[in-house]
């Protein structure tokens, strides 16, 4: 495991500093960070309610706390910046970070316009590849096993992925408000875009959306329908929907020419529903006679075929801070590329520009 290397070759923990403490802090960086003591220390927060603060602080001792960020972004003992404030913030802030040299990481969206992610493009070269987006979804189990299904010759030819994020709930906090840039497009479809085209294996080259609200309380949109189309006719179909009761649709499906593979959200492991690779199909060809009076139906053998993650795989939301610690304190190269973030926001913002409901 990454933490086992790390810890033998006797490298220092991290020195964290989180700005904005919202539920994302509280429900998945800090409890993250907490459970992993020898790769990071949380060493100063910053948020404008005291309260907050003083909650972090009961749980992390010699904590620094900060009501304005640009007090902490000058804190030298930080080494870490993360920012977890909300969207309008964040590019402002990481370049800010950037700027003082700081190993940045910015919580979904990294950007709502395209111009803005590839500003922040160029700072992060200018500071030597410090900028990270979160990006947890990539690190999954889910998506770790439909990964692995995806290299299994028995699928057949891929011909379709499909990306589902469903739940159920009256959103009726910033994230449901347009003018606040909340909206399911960017708050999930970050990690949505990004698997898809993960398991395309290339860019999109047409793309097409519809944005609705369902359950939201707010004005923002909770449910996208987005579907990307690739030059070898390889078709993502992606759905972000706040409105959906349980139970809900896998979180993949990957369809070939041979079978497929649905994998339900938190799965390690599961079933190719296939055509038995043993069998071959008579030779025939097509004709434009008239057709016998037959069913044109063959008698076709289908086995289940179990797949599962590997030995010692790595995934979920502490993989993720693993992955970025490995990347900081070793050079080793980060799972996920800053272009493909980039170019996810280009993609995210056209589907907004498509859309008379995000107006």
């Amino acid at each position: 495991m990454a933490d086992e290397t790390t810890n033998g070759a006797q490298r220092p923990p991290l020195r964290i500093g989180i700005a904005g403490l919202g539920r994302a802090a509280f429900f998945d960086h800090l409890p993250t960070l907490k459970a992993l003591p020898d790769l990071f220390r949380v060493v100063a927060v910053c948020d404008l309610l005291k309260e907050r603060r003083d909650l972090v602080e009961k749980d992390f001792p010699n904590l620094r706390t900060y009501r304005r960020v640009e007090d902490m972004l000058d804190d030298p003992e930080i080494d870490v910046f993360d920012i977890a404030l909300p969207t309008p913030d964040h590019v402002q802030t990481a370049l800010s970070a950037l700027r003082r040299n700081k190993w940045t990481l910015v919580e979904t969206p990294l950007a709502v316009t395209s111009d803005d992610a590839k500003l922040l493009q160029a700072a992060s070269i200018k500071a030597r590849g410090k900028l990270f987006a979160y990006t947890p979804g990539v690190f999954s189990p889910e998506f770790r096993l439909a990964l692995t299904a995806l290299d299994d010759k028995r699928l057949g030819d891929l011909f379709e992925v499909r990306v589902a994020h469903q739940d159920f709930i009256r959103r009726d906090d910033w994230q449901s408000v347009k003018r606040c840039l909340g909206g399911c497009t960017w708050y999930a479809g970050t990690d949505a875009v990004l698997q898809a085209m993960m398991l395309l294996r290339t860019r999109p080259s047409q793309l097409w959306s519809e944005l609705k609200r369902v359950a939201s309380l707010g004005d923002a949109e909770d449910f996208a329908h987005i579907i990307l189309k690739t030059r070898t006719e390889v078709t993502a179909d992606i759905e972000l929907c706040g409105g959906q009761l349980a139970p809900y649709s896998p979180a993949f499906v990957l369809r070939g020419t041979r079978g497929s593979i649905s994998v339900p959200r938190g799965a390690t492991e599961g079933r190719l529903h296939i055509i038995d690779p043993a069998f071959r199909f008579p030779r025939r060809r097509s004709s434009v006679r008239t057709p016998a009076l037959a069913d044109m139906h063959e008698e076709i053998p289908v086995v289940d075929v179990p797949v599962k993650l590997p030995e010692g795989a790595d995934f979920g939301a502490a993989a993720f801070w693993r992955a970025l610690y490995a990347t900081i304190r070793t050079a080793a190269p980060f799972p996920v590329a800053l272009d493909d973030v980039v170019d996810v926001v280009r993609y995210l913002q056209l589907v907004k520009k498509a859309s008379a409901f995000a107006k």
